[in-house]
């Protein structure tokens, strides 16, 4: 009896000290409130609610994403902490969450979070996104309505739309007219907030169309891009077409690129004497396009041009050839030859020689490989002769030294032959005659004149009168006496002339050169005869 009084004369005390304040009991003191208002009033209205049930999306263009903000509120008296969310789009759209702040912190009561929804559209017309969020209030779920409409583009009512952005979403290589390799980038772009997974990207086309794909793209973060490279090199003369398929692991699973190309190729002209220059790689070209000798050509002529590299890198000529075997035609191997090397603007000179064989036109070329563009230079030789040039009168090699000069012990140059046996008088005949030496000084004094560009100088020379001690020689530079054991300059060379029984022997610093006054009548001819006529002679007598 005494306890219920001590609590009820409290409750008197506390609620007459309360009404003197006049504030709600149950404001400050919620334990004295009823028991089953308190526990309904958890979380509120369930706690958790959206801060409108139907939202408005509006329009968004076909193969465009928009941004959505859904705002939830807590009505209730707890704080309430948020968990999964799950979306439900109509066919029209995708639509991922892209941010969510609700799941930040427990959300107290009164205040306000913001969930992001991207929705993408995939076709014109209505759409509709339903959400589903869990939480720990007592209704346990909250749900929200999105909703809008899809238009269509102008020219995009027959696409579709991926999570895989093209660009381009067409590839056009156009019109081809030559004979030549074309690579275009595609840029793939992934267009949502959530990773995507290429699964496979390849072309789809006639296996001789000419596309090729190159491309490493694999994963796309949200945002992220990679590009891939597509090759042409046509075939067939015609319109050519493919597809670049990418599958992926997207919502929509796949994404294409049309190819489309046409190669109409140009008529076939005569290839030029030149080509046009490549990069990396050398060019050679010639000061003449055609080397022409010219009309009533009766003795040796000689044109020289120039080979020059016109190209960015270095080039090696590997062999001088000419087509022809009988036309007289040759080139000297004292300016271009195999295994020079050019670099870019370097040149080297070719002397091309023609020496009639017949009367008539000529119709011959030299042929020049190399290492550069196209690896041939093909240089046309013309001219019209009216004489033959003998072919028995040139001039023949017999030997060719170091090029070297030699003194013996009085300062006398000696010649090759005479320094090599190491025998300053020696008694010889025939061609290991010495030729008389000259003065070290009368040498020294004179230009230098290199062996090979000496032995040139005698070409188209020959001989029309000759006798044991002199003879008469006809050439380019006109008729001339020459005086055995004499020094005679020819071409700007000092030659020691020595006529021997058959020809005039021309000395040089070592070379040897014989110019025949009549081959018959040579000792190699004679030779050869005399072998012939024993045979014949010892077959007749068997």
């Amino acid at each position: 009896m005494r306890s219920h009084l001590r609590v009820f004369f409290s409750f008197g005390l506390l609620s007459f000290g309360l009404g003197t304040m006049a504030l709600p009991a149950h404001a400050q003191y919620p334990g004295f409130d009823d028991p089953g208002a308190a526990v309904g009033n958890v979380g509120g209205s369930g706690g958790l609610t959206p801060s409108e049930s139907n939202i408005d999306g509006g329009a968004i263009p076909l193969g465009a994403t928009a941004q959505v903000v859904v705002l939830f509120r807590n009505d209730g008296a707890q704080p309430v902490e948020t968990g999964l969310i799950r979306l439900y789009p109509s066919s029209t759209v995708s639509a991922v969450v892209s941010m969510n702040q609700c799941q930040d912190e427990p959300l107290s009561s009164g205040a306000e979070c913001a969930v992001a929804l991207s929705v993408k559209g995939l076709q014109p017309g209505q759409w509709r996104v339903e959400m589903l969020m869990s939480h720990n209030g007592r209704t346990r779920l909250v749900t929200a309505t999105v909703s809008g409409t899809v238009e269509a583009t102008e020219g995009a009512s027959d696409s579709t739309t991926s999570d895989i952005d093209t660009i381009p979403s067409e590839l056009d290589f156009e019109t081809l007219t030559e004979s030549q390799t074309l690579v275009e980038p595609i840029v793939l772009r992934n267009i949502t907030s959530n990773p995507i997974e290429i699964k496979d990207i390849y072309i789809d086309s006639f296996e001789r169309s000419g596309y090729s794909l190159k491309t490493e793209c694999e994963t796309l973060e949200a945002g992220q891009a990679c590009i891939a490279t597509v090759s042409w090199s046509p075939k067939l003369k015609g319109r050519s077409s493919g597809v670049l398929v990418i599958e992926h692991n997207g919502p929509s699973g796949l994404s294409s690129v049309p190819l489309k190309g046409e190669y109409t190729p140009e008529d076939v002209d005569e290839a030029s004497t030149f080509p046009q220059a490549v990069p990396g790689k050398g060019l050679l070209v010639s000061s003449l396009q055609e080397i022409d000798f010219g009309e009533d050509i009766e003795t040796t002529s000689t044109i020289t041009v120039s080979l020059v590299n016109s190209g960015d890198s270095p080039l090696e000529i590997n062999d001088i050839l000419v087509s022809g075997s009988d036309n007289g035609v040759s080139f000297k191997d004292n300016g271009c030859h195999a295994g020079d090397v050019l670099q870019p603007i370097e040149a080297c000179p070719l002397t091309i020689s023609w020496s009639p064989t017949r009367v008539g036109e000529l119709l011959d070329d030299i042929q020049v490989k190399h290492d550069g563009a196209r690896g041939v230079l093909v240089l046309p030789v013309r001219g019209e002769s009216i004489a033959t040039v003998s072919q028995d009168q040139k001039a023949i090699m017999l030997s060719n030294s170091d090029g070297m000069v030699y003194y013996d012990e009085q300062g006398e140059m000696l010649d090759a032959p005479q320094a090599m046996s190491g025998d300053q008088n020696p008694t010889l005949t025939g061609d290991q005659r010495p030729m008389p030496a000259r003065p070290r000084s009368a040498i020294q004094n004179r230009s230098t004149i290199s062996a090979a560009s000496a032995a040139s100088v005698l070409d188209g020379y020959k001989i029309t009168s000759f006798s044991p001690s002199r003879a008469i020689i006809n050439g380019p530079g006109g008729s001339r006496i020459v005086f055995n054991q004499e020094e005679t300059v020819i071409g700007g060379v000092p030659w020691n002339i020595n006529i021997e029984y058959d020809g005039i022997e021309f000395g040089y610093q070592g070379q040897r050169i014989l110019l025949l006054f009549d081959r018959s009548l040579s000792s190699i001819n004679r030779v050869t005869a005399s072998s012939d006529s024993t045979s014949d002679t010892t077959s007749s007598d068997e």
